[in-house]
C-alpha cells in the first residue's frame, strides 16, 4: 500500500527547501533518521497514574477540551476515550489504546463504526519518526459485478434498497486491520485489549442521545428488522437516551476475538453467520466463506507532502488522503495565512475544495485496479496550475484537470451518506494513532450478526460502471476490489519530522473538506486545535457550497456573497465529528467536535 516519495521529487525538494524539511519527507516515506530525544512532556508518567481507571460512562466535564503531560485521547464517547485511557496506564501504546477504543465504539456507537466495518489509520512511530499507513479498508466479493447495483432495467437501484440488500456489504477489514498495527507496534498482549469493552456489553451502559436518536430515525436501516429487535424494549417502543443497553452477544464476539484475533469472525462459525446473512433477501448477495477467509489488510508508507513549513501525512488512494493534500497542495499557492476567518480566507478555501473534488470524482479508486495518478495531481507544477484557476469572483463549476499519468475515466460521483467515526491517540512515548473506521452509512445494512451490525460499504462504489461515452469509471465495482473512501486520518510534523497534530474526521465525502478546513484553521490561521475543530463547516463541491450557514459571521457571508459564493444550508453529507491532538510546550492539547459526544482527555 503506497510507495515512498519519488526520488526525483525528493532531490528537487532538497534544491528549494530547507535540508531539514527534505529530511522529514524522506521520514514520511518509510525512513529512519536518529530517534528523538524525548521531551519532558513525552516522559513516562508517574507510577501512581498507572492504576486503572474504571471506565467513564459521561464526560468529566463540560469541556470537550484538555491539555496533558504525557498521554491523550480524543474520540467520539468518553467511555472510549476512557477505555483507550486505561490501556495507556496500563503501559500500552497508542495501537494498543486503538483497539480499546474501537471495542467500545462498535458498542456504544454502531451507527457509525464497528466489528462488522472498515478503517484507516496513520501511525507516527517517535523513535524512528516513520509514518505508516494501514488499509482496513472492505474488499468486495468474488462474485461481485459491475453492474450489481443496475436493476433489471438497467437503471441504479434506488439508494435505500442497495444499501440494505445483500450486496452491499464488503469483507470486513477493521479487525484485521488493527490486528497487524497491534502485531508491529503493540506492547500489551492483544488479548487484554478488550476488557472494558466486555465489561460494558456484559453490565450495560446508558445508551447515548446519537444511538437512541439513530435507532428512531428515518433511515432505513433503523427499521430494518434486526435493528427493530435490538433497539426495542420488552414493551416494544425504541430505546431512549440512558436506557441501560445490554450485548452479551457482542461480548461474546469479543471474548473470540481476543482469544482468536480476526480469524474470530473471518473464519469459523461467525464467518458462517456473516454469508448466511448476506444471502437473505431482499436482493442476497453472493459473499462466501472463501472472500471472508482470503481478506488481507495492507500497510506501507504514508503519502506525504509538505505544507508550509510543515509536513502533512495520510493514506494513499483508495483513501482520501491524495485528495486532502491536493487541496492543501494548491492552497499553498495562496495567501490564505494572510487571511485568518475572513472573506477571503474561507473564498480560497472554497474554491480550493472544488478543484480537488473535480479530480477526485474523476481520478480516485482503487490503485490495485485503476491507474490512480497521485504523483501527478501533487506535483507541484500541476498544484500551481489549478491554483491559478482560483480567480477573484467564482466562476462556474470547475473541470477535472489532466495531470501527469492521467488516464481516460469517466467522472464518477458515489453517494456516501455517513456512517463514521475518528479518533486520535498519542502515548506516553510520543507514537500517534490517527484513525478513521466506518460501517458506511448508519447502522451499515441493518444487518446484525453476532451482537454487531454488518456494513453497506460497496454502496460507495459507483453504480454506473460506464458513463454515456463508454469511459469507464475508477470507482466501479470489481471482484476483490476496494472502494473509494473520502476517509483521510492526517498526522502533522515539523520540519524535524517531530510531531505537530494528529486529527480526522467522520462525514461521507464531505470529510476531506473537515479535515482541511480543521488544518487551515490550525496551521494557517494558528488557532488551538478546539477553536480549529469548531470553525463552521463548508462543504465546496461543483455548484454548491454547503455551509453551517448561521455560524459564519455576517460579514463573512457578505463578502462570500460578493465573490460569487452563495452559503446554502443544504447538507447531504453527514455532519462533521473531527477529534484532534497537537503538541504545545506544556504536552499536548486536545479537542473533539461539539456536534458530536466526543471528548479529549490525557493524563
Amino acid at each position: 500500500m503506497g510507495r515512498p516519495i519519488p526520488e526525483l521529487l525528493t532531490a528537487v525538494l532538497r534544491r528549494v527547501l530547507p535540508l531539514a524539511f527534505a529530511a522529514s519527507l524522506a521520514a514520511c516515506a518509510g525512513s529512519a533518521p536518529p530517534p528523538l530525544a524525548r521531551s519532558p512532556a513525552a516522559s513516562a508518567p508517574p507510577a501512581a497514574a498507572v492504576a486503572q481507571a474504571p471506565v467513564a460512562r459521561t464526560p468529566d466535564d463540560q469541556s470537550r477540551s484538555t491539555t496533558a503531560a504525557h498521554a491523550m485521547v480524543a474520540a467520539a464517547n468518553p467511555m472510549a476515550v476512557q477505555a483507550g485511557l486505561n490501556v495507556l496506564r496500563q503501559g500500552g501504546t497508542a495501537v494498543d489504546a486503538a483497539v480499546a477504543v474501537q471495542a467500545v465504539l462498535g458498542l456504544v456507537e454502531p451507527q457509525s463504526s464497528g466489528l462488522g466495518g472498515g478503517a484507516f489509520m496513520t501511525y507516527y512511530d517517535a523513535q524512528s519518526r516513520a509514518v505508516t499507513a494501514y488499509n482496513g479498508r472492505e474488499t468486495a466479493p468474488a462474485g461481485a459485478t459491475p453492474d450489481m447495483f443496475l436493476g433489471a432495467d438497467g437503471k441504479p437501484l434506488p439508494r435505500g434498497a442497495a444499501m440494505l440488500s445483500g450486496r452491499s456489504a464488503g469483507v470486513p477489514g477493521a479487525i484485521a486491520m488493527l490486528y497487524l498495527a497491534q502485531s508491529q507496534h503493540g506492547k500489551l498482549p492483544w488479548k487484554t485489549l478488550f476488557g472494558d469493552a466486555e465489561r460494558l456489553a456484559d453490565q450495560g451502559f446508558p445508551a447515548p442521545h446519537r444511538m437512541a436518536d439513530a435507532a428512531s430515525s428515518r433511515a432505513p436501516q433503523a427499521s430494518a428488522p434486526d435493528a427493530v429487535a435490538y433497539f426495542s424494549k420488552p414493551d416494544g417502543t425504541r430505546i431512549k437516551p440512558g436506557d441501560t443497553i445490554r450485548n452479551t452477544a457482542y461480548a461474546a464476539t469479543l471474548r473470540k476475538l481476543a482469544d482468536q484475533g480476526p480469524k474470530a469472525i473471518l473464519q469459523g462459525p461467525i464467518a458462517a453467520q456473516i454469508v448466511a446473512k448476506l444471502h437473505q433477501g431482499p436482493i442476497p448477495g453472493s459473499m462466501t466463506l472463501e472472500d471472508l477467509k482470503s481478506y488481507r489488510p495492507e500497510a506501507g508508507p504514508a503519502v506525504c507532502r509538505p505544507y508550509r513549513v510543515y509536513v502533512v501525512c495520510a493514506p494513499p488512494a483508495p483513501s482520501g488522503g491524495p485528495s486532502l493534500l491536493e487541496a492543501l497542495g494548491i492552497l499553498a499557492f495562496t495567501d490564505e495565512p494572510a487571511h485568518p476567518n475572513d472573506a477571503q480566507g474561507w473564498y480560497l478555501y472554497s474554491q480550493a475544495s472544488r478543484l480537488m473534488y473535480a479530480d477526485r470524482d474523476r481520478y480516485m479508486g482503487d490503485p490495485e485496479f485503476v491507474k490512480v495518478p497521485t504523483e501527478g495531481l501533487l506535483d507541484p507544477a500541476y498544484l500551481a496550475a489549478r491554483a491559478k484557476l482560483i480567480g477573484p469572483v467564482a466562476g462556474p463549476p470547475p473541470q477535472p484537470g489532466v495531470p501527469k499519468g492521467a488516464p481516460a475515466y469517466a467522472s464518477a460521483k458515489a453517494l456516501e451518506p455517513g456512517g463514521t467515526t475518528d479518533f486520535a491517540i498519542v502515548d506516553p512515548q510520543g507514537n500517534v494513532v490517527s484513525m478513521t473506521t466506518t460501517v458506511e452509512s448508519i447502522f451499515g445494512d441493518g444487518r446484525m450478526v453476532a451482537g454487531f451490525f454488518l456494513n453497506n460499504q460497496l454502496t460507495d462504489f459507483s453504480f454506473l460502471p460506464k458513463d454515456a461515452d463508454g469511459r469507464p469509471a475508477a470507482n466501479a465495482v470489481a471482484p476483490r476490489k476496494r472502494p473509494r473512501s473520502a476517509m483521510a486520518p492526517a498526522i502533522v510534523l515539523d520540519r524535524q519530522g517531530r510531531f505537530v497534530a494528529a486529527l480526522g474526521s467522520p462525514g461521507g465525502p464531505a470529510i476531506i473538506d473537515y479535515n482541511l478546513k480543521t488544518l487551515v484553521g490550525l496551521l494557517d490561521w494558528k488557532l488551538p486545535i478546539q477553536q480549529a475543530i469548531d470553525l463552521p463547516n463548508l462543504i465546496a463541491g461543483g455548484s454548491s457550497y454547503d455551509a453551517e450557514v448561521e455560524k459564519f459571521p455576517p460579514a463573512v457571508i457578505a463578502g462570500l456573497a460578493a465573490k460569487g459564493v452563495k452559503l446554502t444550508r443544504g447538507f447531504a453529507a453527514e455532519g462533521s465529528g473531527v477529534h484532534g491532538v497537537e503538541a504545545i510546550p506544556q504536552g499536548l492539547r486536545g479537542g473533539a467536535d461539539p456536534r458530536r459526544e466526543g471528548v479529549a482527555r490525557g493524563f
